[in-house]
């Protein structure tokens, strides 16, 4: 058992260990077999873009107010709400096999 005499001594000791350690992987190679888990990851399927976004806002905007004013039936509100419903319930399963294709 090493016995050191103060605090200082113990910390010294230790440093001299971890130098030896880190010594011995002074390859770049040995560091080059571990994935980065830095930096920003590429998306699984393409994302909404902004301009995506703000059309698509437009137009449920222009149908609740279509609807409001009404200027469509409820039918038809109706029928494009269901449409959108179904796209939202399948949208996610259809990302799925498109990733794992």
């Amino acid at each position: 058992m090493l016995v050191v005499g103060k605090q200082g001594s113990i910390s010294w000791v230790l440093g001299l260990l971890l130098a030896g350690t880190l010594a011995g992987c002074s390859s770049t190679a040995e560091l080059a077999t571990y994935p980065s888990v830095y930096g920003q990851k590429p998306a699984a399927t393409q994302q909404m873009t902004d301009e995506e976004a703000v059309s698509m806002q437009s137009q449920l905007t222009a149908l609740g107010a279509a609807r409001k004013s009404g200027a469509i039936s409820e039918a038809e509100y109706q029928r494009r709400l269901k449409e959108l419903q179904l796209l939202a319930e399948q949208h996610g399963a259809d990302t799925l096999k498109q990733i794992e294709n």
